[in-house]
């Protein structure tokens, strides 16, 4: 298996593709070689994963991705995810570089559950679409697709998942086979623009979607990146590591911290690196969640933030003299 997936990232590096961001609006396809998925199997995967992740597991239905994340006992982020369900197994998407210590993480809690852990990566092709799918072109290969955001199709060659637009442009994932994947890819290419993962990652940013990378791990609580908005949190299910803490964020107190899209200009960005705010330069008061290069030449950035310093300060990428942000509105609503 190891070997397709070794396969399969040459076939893609050996593609024309464009390198940089390109229009979505225009519909492009990407295959995410960075990330990976890691497949839960056995009587007890469900229940297992439920008392481990933000989101509720159990009820998962064949029908439907989630996102969830993972949380340290203080309840800090350590990874993001989408989670669903294929035949007999419960499959959770992250970035790569995180799959490995979070597959080992997950697997110290095993003990007696009837559950076994995979890194299925090499299994599966993961392409990103957006613009509407050309279903007389394209119909061979994917299952039909649903306006319902995080709503999946099971087909013979693969699962597709509606995800949420990007500036109004439609988005789904088509997880396939490898085999079919390099098969599928021609036909893909006379009617979507091959694209590169960082177009992609581009997408989630303009739809506010935020991924936890090495960078940021243990850097969030899941509310200061707005995960409960976008349905990664059920605060209905049972205990997970973090709970208490993820609870009592959400019913204790006004939210002090929140993500919030920006823009930069002329200067570059990545996860991790912090901002200053004018009224207080001496100590950072956010971070840089996700970042990429736009089609205009801009820095694309998801930034958490103080929401105090958000409204009525001017905001510096590194130091209090550094680049200033621009910040925009949500595509979804934020709670008074």
């Amino acid at each position: 298996m190891t070997e397709l997936l070794t396969d399969w990232q040459e076939f893609v590096s050996g593609q024309d593709i464009a390198p940089g961001p390109t229009t979505a609006e225009a519909g492009f396809f990407a295959a995410l070689t960075d990330f990976g998925i890691i497949a839960a199997t056995g009587d007890d995967a469900a229940s297992f994963l439920h008392t481990q992740l933000t989101n509720d597991v159990e009820t998962l239905g064949s029908g439907q991705a989630r996102l969830a994340g993972y949380c340290t006992a203080k309840g800090r982020l350590l990874a993001t995810m989408l989670i669903w369900r294929t035949g007999d197994e419960i499959r959770l998407m992250l970035p790569r570089e995180l799959l490995a210590p979070m597959q080992k993480r997950l697997q110290m809690f095993v003990l007696r559950a009837k559950v076994k852990l995979r890194d299925a990566s090499s299994e599966h092709a993961i392409l990103g679409l957006t613009g509407s799918i050309d279903t007389a072109a394209l119909g061979a290969y994917l299952p039909g697709e649903s306006n319902a955001s995080y709503s999946k199709q099971d087909g013979e060659l693969g699962s597709l998942i509606r995800l949420p637009d990007a500036d109004g442009v439609p988005r789904s994932l088509w997880v396939a086979d490898i085999e079919q994947a390099m098969a599928a890819w021609t036909v893909l290419a006379g009617v979507l623009k091959p694209a590169s993962p960082a177009a992609w990652r581009l997408t989630d940013i303009e739809a506010a979607i935020p991924w936890v990378v090495q960078a940021t791990q243990e850097k969030f609580v899941p509310q200061m990146i707005n995960y409960e908005l976008i349905g990664g949190v059920n605060f209905k299910k049972g205990c997970y590591p973090g709970q208490e803490i993820v609870a009592r964020s959400q019913y204790l107190g006004k939210l002090k911290r929140r993500m919030l899209p920006a823009r930069l200009s002329g200067a570059e960005a990545a996860a991790g690196m912090e901002v200053f705010s004018e009224k207080d330069p001496e100590q950072p008061c956010g971070m840089i969640v996700n970042a990429e290069r736009a089609l205009d030449g801009d820095t694309a950035c998801l930034v958490e933030i103080k929401i105090a310093e958000a409204g009525d300060a001017v905001i510096h990428l590194g130091s209090a003299n550094g680049p200033a942000l621009r910040f925009l509105p949500l595509p979804y609503a934020m709670p008074e």
